[in-house]
Parts: structure tokens; C-alpha cells; sequence
């Protein structure tokens, strides 16, 4: 039967380590479950900011081409039809 986890380790000076394990514990989590949430969140958050980027990008994009309103964008695929 294969693995489903597998194990790293982490290095974290003493004060990291003292906190981590506080957060754990006011959690009610155990090390491995706050990590897996944590990089959960990690992701999450990195998502959001390539969205985030993405989005401006597109804005300046549309600026650029005079498509400042939804009416246009209605204008622009109504004419493509």
C-alpha cells in the first residue's frame, strides 16, 4: 500500500520553534495539521496575488484599448457577433 504523507523536517531557531508550537497547542492541532493549514493558506494567499496581478494587468490592457466601461466591453462582443 503507498504512502500517503511524507515527512520533512524544518529547522526553526528556538523562538520560531517556542511560537509554532504555542500556536499549536491554543490550535488544539497537532504540528503536522497546523503545517498542512498553514501552507494551505500559503497557497491560498498566493493564488490571490497572481489573481490580484493578473487582474491589473488586464485593467492596463483594457485602458489602453479604450475599454473603460462595461458598455464597451457589451459594445465590443455585441459587434463580434
Amino acid at each position: 500500500m503507498p504512502r500517503n504523507r511524507v515527512a520533512i523536517s524544518v529547522s526553526l531557531p528556538p523562538d520560531a520553534a517556542a511560537a509554532f508550537d504555542r500556536i499549536a497547542r491554543r490550535e488544539k492541532k497537532t504540528r503536522s495539521a497546523l503545517m498542512r493549514e498553514m501552507l494551505s493558506v500559503y497557497q491560498q494567499r498566493q493564488e490571490e496575488r497572481e489573481l490580484d496581478r493578473l487582474q491589473h494587468y488586464g485593467a492596463g490592457v483594457a485602458r489602453d484599448a479604450g475599454i473603460l466601461t462595461e458598455e464597451d466591453v457589451e459594445r465590443i462582443v455585441l459587434e463580434d457577433r
